[in-house]
Order: C-alpha cells, then structure tokens, then sequence
C-alpha cells in the first residue's frame, strides 16, 4: 500500500499537466486561419496598407506625406551646403573642453575682501601688524547642473 505522502505530490503534478495541457489546445489555431491564402501578395498587402495602393483615404495621404520626406531628403547639396559643412559639424563635435563649459558651467565664487586690525599672535605675543586680505567666498568650485544656469557672469 502506497504511503499518504506521495498521492498528494502525484496529484498535484497531475493538476498541473492538466492545466498545461488545456492551456496550449486553448492557444492553439489553424495555419489557414492564422495566415489565409488568398490572391494578394506580400508587395501588394504592403503597398496597400503603405498607402502606396489604390486604396485611398488616410493610406494616400500618409505615403504622399512618406514620398515628401522622402524626395526632401534626397535632394543635391548645393555648393553652399558644402561650404558651411566644416562649421556645421565643428558645432557638433565633442570636445572635453566644451563638454565641461558648456554643460556644467561654474557657478560664481566672489572674493571677499578683509581687513585684519593689529595683533597679539602666538604662545609668546608677538605683535602683527594690520593687514588686507583677499579670498574666496565658497571653499570649493561649485557646478551647475546641466540647463541650470544659462547666464554668463
């Protein structure tokens, strides 16, 4: 006689191909109502649903729309163009130094101006006399985020 600890285990793996198995029928459909046969070709399906067909309406205008991009983009350069081509691309180009200054640029750091008054200074008073000093605001540089500050100064 079969011990009582193994039939639940048994009958939970029987559940589970059950479930599997009605699951993939259920998933399951005809080759010839997934893909109908019929006298279209692919080129034909894709000209129609392109809008390159003779199907009208929205189809139409979507590819007149793709045919207008497309010749504008396929035009000749002109011997302007060509001319300002290095300009153009040297504003593209990265560069470490225009990463830095341009998108993190340093945020202002006054120098603040002190005067010392005459002192005692030191274990025995040695007298220093008055003085100007001149130094920074922040102790470190501080950055801005990108897009932060746009204003020179």
């Amino acid at each position: 006689m079969p011990s009582n600890s193994t039939n639940p285990a048994r009958g939970l793996a029987l559940a589970a191909a059950i479930i599997v198995a009605s699951l993939l029928a259920g998933c399951s459909t005809s080759k010839e109502k997934l893909l109908p046969h019929g006298d279209s070709t692919m080129m034909d399906i894709w000209q129609q649903n392109a809008g390159d067909g003779s199907g009208g309406g929205a189809g139409q205008a979507a590819g007149r729309q793709l045919l207008d991009a497309r010749q504008s983009l396929r035009r000749p350069l002109t011997e302007a163009d060509v001319r300002a081509a290095p300009a153009e691309q040297t504003r593209y180009t990265r560069t470490a130094r225009n990463e830095v200054y341009r998108q993190f640029q340093r945020l202002p750091n006054p120098d603040l101006v002190m005067y010392v008054y005459p002192h005692l200074a030191g274990t025995d008073p040695v007298p220093v006399p008055g003085y100007t000093t001149v130094f920074p605001l922040y102790q470190r540089v501080q950055y801005a985020m990108p897009g932060e500050r746009v204003e020179d100064y």
